[in-house]
């Protein structure tokens, strides 16, 4: 039988070991964001956690599984922030900046662009794998990543049929490009050119990037 000290042992242990995969993928996570899947290397993460690189692999089987895990945790935090979102209706909101009057789903879509850009500029949103990647794969073979992408693609799909239903965003347009433009800003690389030219500020680089994307989304009258 174990004893109540064993119990607390484990539970003590067990939450070391959550802390470190949190350490861990929270390192993945920014340097998939600087520097993309391929040229990250799992001593790099490894070096930066700062354990063993046989350790590591304790917590994670291959650089697949690393990379997976980051993505898996940044896809959730984009479920819960588009979630509690979707649950905000009037302009006494946090993010009310962007709330068009009468136009709650355009206000939800440019709100969540906006965080998007943000976690961007900050070096916390992963970049997306290319098309061949070896993560891609192991992506798709991931029943938490799959999952959680399909909410958040049900929801900002949702929020885009509404909105071209109000007539604030171009009906001509099949919904799937829009959402496709609006998960390119998570990877968009104007937002790092602008960083690096030091001509802008964070705040003027998001108000930029939103400008050109949901002008160019407008409704036409023409």
């Amino acid at each position: 039988m174990t004893s109540p000290t064993e119990t607390v042992k484990k539970s003590f242990k067990a939450q070391m070991l959550d802390a470190r995969e949190l350490a861990i993928t929270a390192s993945v996570n920014r340097l998939l964001s600087e520097k993309g899947f391929d040229a990250m290397t799992v001593d790099e993460v490894a070096a930066e956690v700062g354990i063993a690189k046989a350790s590591l692999y304790k917590h994670f089987s291959s650089k697949e599984q690393l990379a997976c895990a980051a993505m898996v945790q940044a896809m959730q935090k984009a479920q819960a922030f588009l979630e509690a979102l979707d649950k905000q209706v009037g302009p006494d909101t946090a993010i009310d900046q962007d709330l068009t009057a009468g136009n709650t789903a355009l206000h939800k879509l440019m709100a969540s662009t906006r965080w998007t850009l943000q976690l961007k500029l900050a070096g916390e949103m992963p970049t997306l794998p290319s098309q061949n990647s070896s993560l891609r794969a192991t992506l798709m073979a991931s029943r938490p990543y799959m999952d959680g992408l399909m909410k958040v693609s049900d929801l900002l799909g949702g929020w885009i049929v509404q909105a071209q239903k109000d007539g604030a965003i171009n009906p001509a347009l099949p919904p799937i490009a829009v959402l496709y433009t609006l998960f390119a800003r998570a990877c968009d690389p104007v937002v790092e050119f602008l960083k690096m030219s030091e001509l802008h500020t964070d705040e003027e680089i998001v108000e930029m990037v939103m400008t050109t994307c949901f002008a160019g989304l407008n409704a036409r009258n023409n």
